[in-house]
């Protein structure tokens, strides 16, 4: 991936979690290859931290997810803190409600998203994935939900998620089964946007974070939330939400400049004002 060009205002709470600001991207990578970057405890809890500082940073146009090394994306849960972390009830609930939050804000995050695969993409790292706006996958990728093999309950945040991105049939045959897909099967049934050979991997990423922090911010953040919206059952929809997210791109000053850079036949500045 892109070299790290550390920011001082993203700083990790825990070496288990890298973070950098590339230009216009926020990356955020998860770092405990030993274990295939399962997820412990620390690594659940350093994620809201950067985001909440990364929604109000006008330099930030995207997020983007990965996993360090070349083996895995994230494995899961770090096993090793299930004795400790959810053995007892109490300590169950805490567990729980910090995952909760942290993909919870991984979804709601108001800015794009993007998970970038390779390798193990497992239980707790599909759910990270599906939270995000996008998925792109190196071919060597393999994909897991084995929460039926461990007896474990599913929350229902990340059963809408994966329901509402690949359908209840597919949802159903992946959770009921809990068996591996390949990168390519993931793709053809929507789990993954795109594919590509590893070594490709990061001039793909290049591609995506290049052409999203081109874009009028204003506009994809609008149809990131009313695309939210639309997932919605209709009691709870806001339709006046949509139309003032509409109202604010026609009304901004990039709007303007994407007017005047069509007319002028060149490339638009976008501002996000």
């Amino acid at each position: 991936m892109s070299t790290p060009t550390h920011a001082s205002t993203y700083t990790s709470t825990t070496e288990r979690v890298q973070t950098w600001l590339d230009e216009r991207t926020l990356h955020i990578r998860f770092n405990n290859p030993a274990r295939h970057n399962a997820l412990s405890v620390d690594m659940w809890e350093a994620v809201p931290p950067l985001l909440n500082t990364a929604k109000d940073d006008d330099r930030v146009r995207l997020v983007v997810f990965s996993g360090a090394g070349e083996k895995a994306f994230v494995s899961g849960a770090d096993i090793t803190q299930f004795e400790d972390m959810r053995a007892a009830r109490e300590a169950v609930a805490y567990y729980e409600k910090m995952a909760e939050a942290t993909l919870m804000g991984i979804h709601d995050f108001p800015k794009p998203t993007l998970s970038c695969i390779r390798g193990y993409c497992i239980g707790g790292g599909v759910n990270v994935a599906i939270s995000c706006d996008i998925r792109i996958a190196s071919s060597d990728s393999v994909f897991s939900i084995p929460a039926a093999r461990l007896g474990l309950g599913y929350r229902y945040s990340a059963m809408k998620n994966l329901v509402d991105l690949i359908g209840p049939g597919a949802a159903k045959d992946l959770f009921f089964t809990a068996r591996r897909i390949d990168a390519a099967e993931a793709k053809a049934l929507g789990l993954v946007s795109r594919i590509c050979e590893p070594d490709a991997l990061p001039a793909l990423l290049a591609e995506y974070a290049g052409t999203i922090a081109e874009n009028a911010p204003l506009t994809v953040m609008a149809g990131k939330a009313i695309t939210r919206e639309i997932l919605k059952p209709s009691p709870d929809l806001d339709s006046a939400l949509c139309a003032s997210l509409i109202r604010g791109c026609f009304e901004s000053a990039d709007y303007t400049e994407g007017r005047s850079a069509f007319m002028q036949k060149r490339k638009p500045v976008f501002t996000g004002r």
